[in-house]
């Protein structure tokens, strides 16, 4: 009762400020009454079988942001979702819609995702992309606030009833509506996965990563949670109870971190709650407006959407058919969910497709402005043309930009705080150099996405438009190029055989990174070689891709060079990653690497006298001198 007077006489307060700032009596008593209708935001809704704790919070916030979620560790859950983005991409990417073709009026605006890959992470040509970064056929929707939504996704077949995708049992009754959505995105083979891929192969790459190996500058929760250097079974321990990483684990922390991004400290939350002075008079007249004109029908306070699916016309529903594609009723054709308002301002671009790039294009439309196109098909009777003066739309807009911002999303402050991810940095690999041009004038372009972080099993190199059919090679080297090629590399990797058809020829070379410490900023360059002589010197080239290794997150352990390996069985997880102990296994298995010439594990030294000043640095070559270093190593053991 004492919170519900105070709600009152606020909103009297409020009531009075209207009547001074000139808008007419009438008025202000259905906004009064609208606003005694619409009481703050409740708080926040929790399933009861996944109940908030700190630690899953904070487990499901660097989930979140790491980007070894995905398949070839470039795309983490944030990438698409950044919060000073009001929960959307900033990224502008061309999907070329139904037609295929671009550009075209039915063009969507959707986020980038992975390169195309078969289930054995080999590039492989989509229909849509080739071996381009594929592009999603929708705009990214906002996490913030998206608690409240009873299921998500834009057609809303993220349902509120949880069930774990990997043992097939409904885990969370009702309500689940996150979680739901949770799962989709680390399977989906255009946003961050390979084809195929499975939460077995999802979780088992989350056991041996480094938590957020590739983020910097993290929040200063997530800091504190890493600063000891806690593996991901660490983490899930603290959240859970025991060491298991499981997808309904996994969806349950991230959709406990997405429940505490609650925005509710605009400056209409200020006005809501009595302050008079929190809206300037434009946005008070664009207030009232926005309630005049039925706006708040579907953007309803205090979310600004009431969470419904409706069809406003705004493409043919040939094209996408929205909410029928889940439910089946012909009533849902063409209806897509009612985004939220709030932080709008924010985004880049608008509407399912991400069709428009400004809120004015979106009154534009609703105004039905010369040149607008509506579809009319299923329609909703709710969407009536909206004739404003310049200044009422001026007014609306001033009203949604900034009375609806909340600042602390502005501004990545707790908890809309995030880390620079991997993609944010300078690229690494970097293109070097333009390539060697062969048949038909053609230059084979080089696929380099993937960071060269230590432990990564997923790195890949790959190469495309060349003739199929044709044999290439990796040139490897610790050498820089000269003239835009490798000169006398160390390692040939192949060979390979080209892919695909005619002149859009395709390989990839995969290489697992091994994770010693003693490689951490070692430069490496590579460059795809292709047999053709129509080449210079029978040999057509790729840009050089410059790849700078290091640890990953924090500072690397200290390295102990002898220690090579956890394991001498080649299928066991622990092969090939120290284990703090120098023992037989060791010795074999740099033997292996001695007799591969492995140029990163076995080359040790250029001299075999401890008095030079080049023992123990390597020099590019693998000779006896490395042999007899490696065992004073493996003598002098871990100290």
């Amino acid at each position: 009762m004492v919170r519900h007077s105070r709600q009152l006489r606020n909103r009297g307060a409020v009531f009075g400020a209207l009547l001074v700032i000139g808008l007419p009596a009438a008025v202000g008593t259905i906004l009064l009454a609208a606003y005694i209708a619409h009481a703050d935001l409740p708080p926040t809704p929790f399933p009861p079988e996944n109940p908030p704790t700190e630690e899953k919070r904070l487990l499901g916030k660097i989930l979140f942001w790491d980007e070894q979620l995905s398949t070839d560790n470039t795309v983490s859950c944030g990438t698409c979702h950044l919060p000073e983005r009001a929960g959307a991409d900033p990224r502008i990417a061309v999907h070329p819609g139904l037609d295929g073709l671009t550009p075209s009026p039915d063009d969507k605006f959707g986020s980038p995702g992975v390169i195309s890959c078969d289930p054995d992470q080999n590039f492989i040509p989509s229909d849509l992309f080739s071996l381009a970064r594929q592009v999603t056929d929708r705009s990214a929707n906002s996490m913030i606030n998206a608690a409240y939504a009873p299921v998500l996704f834009w057609d809303g077949r993220a349902s509120g009833t949880f069930i774990d995708p990997h043992s097939g049992q409904v885990r969370i009754a009702a309500g689940g509506a996150l979680e739901s959505q949770a799962v989709a995105p680390p399977t989906n083979s255009v946003e961050m996965a390979h084809a195929e891929r499975d939460w077995g192969q999802i979780t088992r790459k989350l056991e041996r990563v480094r938590p957020l190996a590739l983020a910097v500058d993290l929040p200063p929760d997530v800091a504190a949670a890493l600063a000891s250097g806690p593996a991901y079974p660490q983490l899930f321990a603290a959240a859970f109870g025991d060491d298991a990483i499981t997808a309904e684990r996994i969806a349950m922390a991230l959709a406990t971190y997405q429940r505490s991004l609650i925005s509710d400290q605009s400056p209409w939350d200020r006005f809501d709650a009595g302050d008079a002075s929190a809206l300037t008079a434009a946005q008070v007249r664009g207030l009232n407006v926005f309630r005049q004109q039925r706006c708040d029908a579907c953007h309803t306070p205090p979310l600004f959407t009431n969470n419904t699916f409706r069809n406003i016309g705004l493409r043919p529903i040939a094209e996408d058919p929205g909410r029928q594609a889940v439910t089946g009723l012909p009533g849902d054709a063409g209806r897509f969910k009612v985004p939220g308002l709030r932080n709008a301002a924010l985004r880049v671009r608008f509407m399912h497709n991400g069709q428009f790039g400004s809120l004015q294009q979106v009154m534009a439309f609703y105004a039905r402005a010369p040149g607008t196109v509506q579809f009319p098909q299923n329609i909703d009777p709710l969407i009536p043309a909206i004739i404003l003066p310049p200044q009422a739309a001026a007014d609306v807009v001033d009203f949604i930009a900034n009375g609806l911002l909340d600042p602390r999303v502005a501004n990545g402050e707790f908890p809309f705080d995030r880390p620079r991810l991997r993609s944010e940095l300078p690229p690494n690999p970097a293109r070097i150099g333009n390539g060697v041009s062969g048949s038909g004038g053609r230059t084979p372009v080089l696929i380099a996405l993937s960071p060269p972080n230590l432990g990564n099993r997923d790195f890949q190199i790959g190469i495309t438009n060349a003739d199929a059919g044709r044999t290439a090679y990796v040139a490897i080297s610790v050498a820089g190029p000269i003239n835009g090629r490798l000169v006398d590399p160390e390692i040939f990797a192949g060979p390979f055989t080209l892919q695909g058809d005619a002149a859009s020829g395709y390989a990839t070379y995969r290489w697992p990174i091994p994770d010693n410490a003693a490689l951490n900023g070692r430069r490496l360059f590579m460059q795809w070689l292709v047999e053709d002589q129509a080449a210079p010197g029978g040999l057509a080239r790729t840009p050089v891709a410059r790849l700078d290794l290091f640890c990953g997150l924090g500072d690397c352990p200290d390295a102990c060079r002898a220690d090579m390996t956890g394991s001498s069985d080649p299928g066991d997880a622990r092969y090939g990653r120290p284990d703090g102990v120098v023992d037989a296994p060791d010795f074999f298995y740099y033997l292996d690497r001695f007799a591969a010439g492995d140029l990163l594990l076995a080359d040790l030294t250029a001299s075999s006298d401890p008095a030079d000043p080049m023992y123990g640095v390597p020099d590019g070559r693998i000779d006896a001198a490395d042999f007899f270093y490696y065992l004073d190593l493996f003598e002098a053991g871990c100290l």
